[in-house]
């Protein structure tokens, strides 16, 4: 019988097409609005390495002025200093730990056809790998022994090896930055977390991956500044040394905490260790240290601006009107086919089957806006493309938003279709069989 309906329903369609044409438009334009900001606001939102997000902890500490806080309202600063982040990473207290900044890297390809270029790089221990497990394609990652030996090693981007070396194994080549030679240990395989999570401090959130690795201790060892977020509120005199001895903060410094009693414990560490600096007259502020988890973390940064959740709803207000027009459209519809539905009563239809036959037709309207809506929702994704390169990585469909926006289109037609359908129900068959 259902069969039948959706039959009935897509011949009804063609039966008028200018009606139905506007009601499957509405419909698109409305589903093709939401699934579109809500693409967005999904992908902007949604865990980014989900099997071990619990375990990953950005550590804050309150190094901040003691006549006010780094955000109000006490909200401590952002990122860690030099000497904190190298303290914390000798202690060791973490089941893996990575101190990390962005570096600026004028490259000199050995192929004399590739120009010189400037490459960002970041700067991170071994641990940076196995924590936030980027696919290697060639190679691996160095070793904890290699950072302590400050050594010239470097892992590069698959695009970085394809400028450099045109995509071949380049394990054991030499990259060359500045006057430094640098071997290349890994390349990694095609790597776009949709949300740099690792860095929403220094670079922007929707940004593409550094462009190649180096050990932090080399890093500082060679004097690269960072090219990141640099905070400070006590003057520093000049000079590299007087720089990393100071209470500015540019480090970010995560940790891998497996289970609750090694974050418990880590979390006690970290108090200890801020006592002992106060004994020293650093940290004045009150104790007002941080561990967030990796979408706790997001959520503070407000990587989700509020801008893209107004928009979302402004989409789904304007579902809404489109709905309005649909259920008006509908009624007419349904209205106009009285005298079919009284002879259908008289010839002993039922109410629940003359619902069910009007209800599956609005379904039929839903799912043939939602397909049409869908294509729409593509080619809204890629003018977001166009428009702002830097949220290309959010402007994608993936299959639970497709999934999302057939259950949407199908709700919206239903919805749509319940007034209409139960006007159509109410039809007085005896009425309409003596006006024919």
């Amino acid at each position: 019988m259902i069969r039948y309906y959706v039959w009935m329903g897509a011949r009804s369609l063609r039966k008028n097409p200018v009606l139905s044409a506007l009601m499957i438009v509405g419909i698109a334009l409305g589903i093709a609005a939401c699934m579109t900001s809500l693409s967005v606001f999904h992908a902007m939102g949604s865990d980014p390495i989900p099997w071990k997000s619990s375990q990953l902890h950005y550590v804050q500490l309150d190094n901040w002025d003691p006549n006010g806080a780094f955000t109000e309202p006490n909200e401590p600063p952002n990122q860690v200093t030099y000497r904190d982040a190298v303290a914390l990473m000798e202690a060791g207290k973490a089941d893996r730990q990575a101190a990390m900044f962005r570096v600026l890297m004028p490259l000199r390809p050995e192929r004399r056809e590739v120009k010189p270029f400037l490459a960002v790089g970041r700067a991170t221990g071994a641990d940076f790998f196995p924590m936030f497990e980027p696919p290697f394609r060639f190679g691996g990652p160095w070793s904890k022994s290699e950072d302590e030996q400050h050594a010239r090693i470097a892992v590069l981007s698959r695009e970085t090896n394809e400028k450099l070396f045109g995509g071949e194994n380049s394990v054991g080549k030499r990259v060359r930055v500045k006057d430094v030679e640098y071997s290349v240990v890994g390349v990694l395989d095609e790597w776009r977390p949709r949300v740099k999570f690792y860095d929403v401090v220094g670079s922007a959130p929707f940004d593409d991956p550094e462009e190649l690795y180096i050990p932090y201790s080399t890093a500082v060892e060679i004097n690269l500044g960072t090219v990141g977020s640099n905070s400070c509120w006590q003057t520093v005199p000049a000079g590299r040394d007087a720089y990393l001895a100071s209470e500015c903060v540019w480090q970010q410094l995560w940790v891998q905490l497996g289970t609750p009693a090694r974050l418990s414990e880590y979390t006690t560490f970290l108090n200890n260790y801020v006592e002992e600096q106060k004994k020293l007259g650093r940290f004045q502020r009150p104790l007002n240290n941080r561990l967030y988890d990796v979408n706790d973390w997001l959520a503070n940064q407000k990587v989700v601006s509020r801008d893209v959740q107004i928009q979302v709803g402004l989409a789904f207000a304007f579902l809404g009107v489109c709905l309005v027009n649909t259920i008006g459209l509908l009624l007419a519809k349904f209205m106009r086919r009285s005298g079919e539905i009284g002879l259908r009563r008289a010839l002993g239809a039922s109410r629940l089957q003359i619902f069910a036959q009007h209800l599956i037709e609005a379904a039929v309207v839903g799912l043939s806006g939602g397909a049409i809506g869908l294509c729409l929702t593509g080619l809204g994704l890629w003018m977001i493309r166009r428009l702002d390169d830097g949220l290309k990585n959010v402007t994608h469909l993936d299959g639970p938003m497709i999934a999302s926006a057939v259950a949407l289109s199908l709700l919206a037609a239903l919805l749509a279709g319940l007034y209409p359908t139960w006007r159509a129900c109410r039809v007085p068959p005896a009425l309409h069989l003596k006006t024919q």
